[in-house]
């Protein structure tokens, strides 16, 4: 099983070997690949150097699986060169999520529409997929109508010159600004650029457009206000679910709780709720904070709170991975 890591000196990618590493993914040689100025470098892959090569270099190579987090344009131009020559990719990016020929996964949801045909996945957007785990298993159950769903989003969704940027904002250094404002004591109702025809920004569209292509809901309505805030890992989201039959908040708990991948933390009595510092570094998804909307009938609010970097990007692709080895789809 040879594995291509595209992008694998970016925060992404290196928390891609990370969790490959960890998961004891069944690897039999790794091919880190990266910007021509990294061509030649070194990597560390459970204990040995591997040379950072080209992208044509590893094309020619010919990997079962080719992980993306390039970014999309990037992707556009290789995914499919990856994809003529048998290689499976799987991509972080946006550029092929709302293909309507590529399927967009969240393992725990709809790994199981993937075939031996489908050689370039889309990894959804790191805020859609801590939604979705969420959502999926109380639509099955009571029917979703309408989602608000308002974020708080950690500066790692941009990348390391945002962190960089927040750090040296808190240490009072001149740094090169990412954003348009200063970030540090702040909150920016801002993640990605504007979409100039609706006023939303492109990550708020993700989250409108995303959960129905997994989910596999035509008709449901989302809406989304997208904040950065001076975080530097995990993304925290509040949610209120419209459904069209009524709920019993005991049972909403014992469903999420029984769904793979999802921790409840819901103990107002200890405090007890997620958060995004105790959030970093693990794969799950914590979802606390579980109350009705006193506002309106068969409606709930609670808050969902994951690791960007992992469950958020690098883990989800990983158990993407997981499932083609497992399922003989790939190899």
């Amino acid at each position: 099983m040879r594995i291509a890591v595209v992008g694998a000196t970016g925060m992404v990618g290196r928390v891609m070997l990370q969790v490959l590493e960890e998961r004891n993914f069944p690897i039999t040689e790794i091919i880190p690949v990266a910007s021509e100025r990294s061509i030649g470098k070194t990597i560390e892959y459970k204990g040995k150097e591997y040379k950072i090569v080209s992208m044509q270099d590893a094309v020619e190579m010919r990997p079962d699986i080719a992980v993306f987090s390039a970014g999309g344009e990037t992707s556009k131009q290789w995914a499919p060169k990856f994809a003529e020559v048998g290689t499976t990719v799987i991509d972080n990016s946006s550029a092929w999520r709302m293909d309507p020929d590529r399927p967009l996964i969240v393992p725990e949801i709809n790994a199981d529409i993937l075939t031996t045909n489908d050689k370039i996945i889309a990894n959804p957007n790191c805020s859609t997929i801590q939604l979705v785990m969420v959502l999926n298993p109380l639509h099955k159950k009571y029917g979703i109508k309408r989602v608000v769903v308002s974020t708080y989003q950690s500066v790692t969704g941009t990348g390391k010159d945002a962190v960089e940027q927040l750090n040296g904002e808190i240490e009072g250094r001149d740094v090169a600004k990412v954003y348009p404002y200063q970030i540090f004591k702040n909150a920016l109702p801002h993640c990605d650029v504007f979409d100039e025809e609706t006023g939303y920004t492109k990550e708020e569209l993700k989250l409108t457009r995303e959960p129905r292509k997994i989910m596999r809901v035509d008709e449901m309505n989302i809406t989304a206000t997208a904040v950065r805030v001076p975080v530097q890992g995990g993304h925290s989201e509040s949610v209120n679910i419209e459904f069209e039959n009524d709920f019993d908040l005991a049972e909403v708990r014992k469903l999420l709780s029984e769904q793979e991948g999802i921790i409840v933390q819901d103990n107002p009595d200890t405090n007890t709720y997620p958060m995004a510092f105790y959030s970093e570094g693990k794969d799950d998804v914590f979802v606390g904070r579980i109350r009705r909307d006193m506002s309106q009938p068969k409606t709930l609010n609670c808050w969902i709170v994951a690791d960007n970097l992992r469950k958020g990007a690098a883990t989800n692709a990983v158990q993407i991975a997981e499932y083609l080895v497992k399922n003989k789809l790939v190899g």
